[in-house]
């Protein structure tokens, strides 16, 4: 009995001191171990041994890089405003036995750092200068926290400035601000876009203009060559044909009675050549007719005329109507015309009879 209680202490022993001696360090991680109360170094990842009741862990470190977020600090600017704001600290240890030995908390010793540091920098600007240089104020603070930082064995990577937050008062000073700036903007840019839209109206109607009249120039320019043509074709066929006179007087008497026709015809001069024509167009007709062709029925004679005499009605002359006497020959005209073609016509049908 008693050799076995004595080999269950010896086991109970041998498991103690072997629980005692055996370290598993994780990885990422640091242990520093002390002998007696002194440091003695630092325990890697992986499987460590120590001296059971002489060694024992002191500090288990992560040295990963850790982020520390301070809460919101009150800093007064160059020109005397309170700001609150708040900072994002990324840190990672680098020396595990400066981390335990030479700062009693470096965590407490990096926040008390980081405002005084913060506030030393912001208290040299002013209020446009804090919201617009976060990335200065980012580098300062970095540059002086892993100066003051690298004796404790940390490093500072990098700082951030999460939220400036000024008074109310200065908050709607700057939206004020804002809208203002906003408004002006919209103002530039519509007189922009209106003097644009009149530029590009005035262009477009002077190109519009231009082209009308590019158009309205080729239109005359083909008229004016199309009743050239047309002149000189009728030119070339009267002279081609060698028209005859009386065909010539045959037409002069067809245009008499649109000479009278206007509705503002108020002096009307007949030629000395409308006798002459009637005489050609009614023995044209006669050299036909089986009868001589009577003469047209007149109310009153008109002495004969000379080829190159005119008679000019006036509204005083004979007590006349100019319009009447001109719409008269017109009249007298047609029924010369009329009178010789049915001769014509009676003459063919006792032809063919």
């Amino acid at each position: 009995m008693e050799i076995f209680v004595l080999s269950v202490v010896i086991a109970a022993v041998v498991v103690f001191l072997v629980a005692a001696t055996v370290r598993i360090v994780p990885q990422a991680h640091r242990y520093n171990i002390e002998r007696f109360g002194r440091y003695r170094g630092t325990l890697q990842p992986g499987l460590n041994f120590i001296i059971p009741l002489a060694d024992r862990v002191n500090t288990k470190l992560d040295i990963r890089e850790q982020v520390l977020s301070s809460r919101p600090q009150p800093v007064i600017t160059q020109d005397n405003l309170v700001l609150n704001i708040d900072t994002v600290l990324y840190y990672q240890i680098t020396d595990p036995r400066a981390a335990a030995y030479e700062v009693a908390n470096y965590l407490q010793a990096i926040d008390q750092l980081t405002v005084t540091t913060l506030r030393n920098v912001i208290g040299s600007m002013d209020l446009e200068q804090t919201l617009t240089s976060r990335e200065n104020i980012n580098n300062q603070l970095r540059q002086v926290l892993d100066e003051a930082t690298g004796k404790w064995g940390i490093r500072v990577n990098r700082v951030e400035i999460k939220a400036i937050d000024p008074p109310n008062t200065i908050k709607e000073a700057m939206e004020k601000q804002m809208r203002a700036e906003r408004d002006k903007r919209a103002a530039i840019l519509h007189a922009e876009g209106e003097r644009q839209a009149k530029i590009l109206t005035a262009e477009g109607t002077r190109q519009q203009e231009i082209l009308v009249a590019q158009g309205d120039q080729q239109a005359a320019i083909l008229r004016a060559d199309g009743e050239a043509k047309a002149i000189e074709q009728v030119f070339q066929s009267v002279h081609r044909n060698n028209a005859d006179p009386k065909v010539l007087a045959y037409k002069y008497l067809q245009m008499l009675p649109q000479l009278g026709g206007g509705e503002n015809s108020t002096f009307w001069v007949i030629p000395g050549e409308l006798t002459q024509a009637i005489k050609s167009v009614t023995e044209a007709f006669g050299d036909h007719a089986a009868s001589p062709l009577p003469p047209p029925k007149r109310d009153h004679e008109e002495p004969a005329a000379k080829p190159d005499d005119t008679r000019e009605l006036t509204d005083g002359k004979n007590g006349r109507d100019p319009a009447a006497a001109a719409l008269e020959a017109a009249q007298q005209a047609a029924a010369a015309v009329d009178e010789a073609k049915s001769q014509v016509a009676a003459a063919e049908r006792n032809s063919l009879g």
